[in-house]
């Protein structure tokens, strides 16, 4: 798990950093993009093991608790929210929290989805 973990998180920092080029008007693009494909990520490994017969325990736990563990950023998305709202910019952290969540939900389901069927 910790070798997952450290993977993910350098894949965070790398995908922030791409992301964060595309900032708009405040909002925290690179945490949400990367929460957001993290969520995806996370489906498609519970929906994958869950077909699988012949896994480790060891390798969903370096995929799902590892690697989306330290790929995604629940303290972050926290902190910017935290900054949103010190910055009176209200409906942008309103937007940014409906957003994570309704995106996170429908990327985990997406990912389990399409592995499924």
């Amino acid at each position: 798990m910790g070798l997952g973990g450290g993977i993910g998180s350098i894949l965070r920092y790398l995908a922030s950093l791409f992301f964060n080029r595309f900032v708009i008007s405040g909002f925290p693009t690179g945490t949400f993009m990367v929460n957001s494909i993290g969520c995806f990520l996370i489906g498609l490994f519970l929906g994958y093991f869950e077909k699988q017969i012949y896994h480790t325990t060891e390798l969903r736990f370096f995929f799902i608790t590892g690697l989306c563990g330290g790929f995604t950023t629940f303290s972050t998305y926290s902190n910017e929210t935290i900054q949103l709202l010190q910055n009176n910019q209200i409906g942008i952290a309103f937007l940014y929290t409906f957003l994570s969540i309704a995106i996170g939900f429908g990327m985990t389901y997406l990912g389990i989805h399409l592995v499924k069927n």
